[in-house]
């Protein structure tokens, strides 16, 4: 028994999430192989291949596949995968872009934000906003997983040896999907889903200007940025700040709560940090539910206080 992990990466560098994603392989049992497919990726297989646990990396390397779309990558998956038996994707956004159609093609039901694996074909995933789990079976004889990296601790990302195999790139559909450009954030700051702490902003800041005050924060911590669903809808900050069910799911060692109230879809995407601390002037506001600090206190005041006794 193999399983295929599907590398998530991005300009020469693995994503931090497929390290966990071969955490959750190694728990299933049998070999962990790895697929990168990219255009001139041989720096992501080595990277891959030293991935401690993985046995062999697959590497499908051709111009077609320099921008990872669904429309594309998918066929190449579906030729490796009758090999496996179980094939699994961290569930960020390429693989929740990825997986479906990768599923739909191989005619199996897909097994989605996998937080735990009880056996080779019994998983355990998050429903209802993550207020509950549910342990689910599949008869599929090829099981399609998206991983949630969250739930997992990283595979070392030194250590391992495995030989790396070019694989022949299928002929890929022409025509489907034209490749017009993407526009990423550029920041300085820690990357919010492997970020060690973060400091999350709500509709309580009031204005985009007000998030400067986060900012301060964060910098004096070393600290992602983060913003509940609210914060981006008002428009206070960029789209991919968000955290929550239809944002990123984060678990830092230290989350920030400032101004957000703890509606039910932010909780399910930040309540397995470490330690969580609420700072909201509202002291029925849910997010006091799971924090394990709480201040009742406005947050115009304190967090500059704040921000100087973490310099002082």
């Amino acid at each position: 028994m193999a399983q295929l992990v599907i590398a998530d990466h991005h300009d020469g560098h693995l994503r931090p999430a497929t390290l966990n994603t071969v955490t959750a392989a190694a728990a299933l049992g049998g070999e962990v192989h790895v697929l990168v497919a990219g255009s001139e990726a041989t720096a992501v297989a080595q990277a891959a291949a030293a991935i401690a646990g993985v046995t062999k990396v697959l590497l499908a390397d051709a111009p077609a596949l320099a921008h990872p779309v669904a429309e594309v990558v998918a066929p190449l998956i579906v030729a490796q995968a009758p090999g496996y038996t179980h094939v699994l994707a961290p569930a960020t956004t390429f693989g929740k872009n990825v997986m479906p159609r990768v599923a739909a093609l191989l005619d199996v039901a897909q097994i989605s934000e996998v937080v735990a694996v009880v056996g080779p074909d019994t998983f355990v995933r998050p429903i209802y906003a993550g207020n509950a789990l549910a342990t689910v079976q599949s008869a599929d004889a090829l099981k399609v997983m998206t991983v949630r990296a969250t739930a997992f601790d990283p595979a070392a990302a030194s250590g391992g040896a495995a030989v790396i195999e070019a694989v022949s790139v299928p002929e890929l559909p022409a025509g489907l999907v034209t490749y017009v450009g993407q526009e990423l954030s550029v920041s300085e700051r820690p990357e919010l889903t492997s970020a060690r702490v973060i400091v999350s902003g709500g509709r309580g800041l009031g204005s985009k200007e007000n998030f400067a005050l986060l900012e301060t924060l964060a910098d004096t911590l070393g600290a992602a940025v983060g913003a509940s669903r609210a914060a981006v809808d008002a428009g206070y900050v960029p789209n991919d700040y968000q955290v929550g069910q239809t944002g990123k799911i984060v678990a830092p060692d230290l989350y920030v709560a400032v101004g957000i109230s703890g509606a039910i879809q932010h909780l399910a995407g930040m309540k397995d940090s470490k330690v969580i601390v609420a700072i909201n002037k509202d002291e029925e506001a849910p997010i006091f539910q799971v924090a394990d600090y709480g201040l009742v206190a406005d947050l115009f005041q304190v967090v500059p206080e704040l921000s100087q006794a973490l310099k002082g």
